[in-house]
């Protein structure tokens, strides 16, 4: 728990909320493809996690990470632009770590729009590495950058 905000596994309901905030704080510009019937799919699926941090009834973020056999793929990972830079973002990513080390996941990987320097100078500060560039990656109309972290090499 960082301050107010308390992180867990999201719930159904949230769905609704969480794709609201993917289509506002991620997908803009881009049409909206992660609609809560989306959203509803990851939560049932065995092999992703959809964490929530939470003020109070308030949701502030989100993250939904993919799980394959010794790699994670961090999918989407937002906060609501009132609660940015008041550790929700961190505490998310800390939770979303432990949760790969527990399931026997040490490697990270995302992607973020080339443009966008807020997120890739938060994953930096966390030590994560850009590691290739690619062009059109959004749909065809935007470049992107993946991102990734050996979480093996700290222990």
């Amino acid at each position: 728990m960082i301050s107010d905000h308390e992180v867990g596994l999201a719930r159904l309901a949230d769905a609704h909320r969480i794709a609201e905030m993917s289509r506002d704080f991620i997908e803009y510009g881009l049409g909206w493809k992660w609609t809560a019937a989306r959203i509803l799919l990851c939560l049932r699926d065995d092999s992703t996690n959809v964490a929530v941090a939470r003020e109070g009834d308030d949701l502030t973020g989100f993250a939904i990470m993919q799980y394959k056999e010794e790699e994670a793929h961090l999918l989407l990972f937002a906060v609501s632009a009132a609660h940015r830079r008041q550790g929700v973002g961190s505490a998310l990513l800390s939770w979303l770590e432990e949760t790969a080390l527990t399931a026997g996941v040490g490697l990270i990987y995302l992607e973020a729009r080339t443009r966008n320097a807020e997120a890739r100078a938060f994953y930096r500060q966390h030590g994560y590495s850009e590691i290739a560039r690619v062009r059109g990656m959004y749909r065809g109309v935007e470049d992107g950058v993946r991102i990734a972290k050996d979480l093996w090499v700290l222990l």
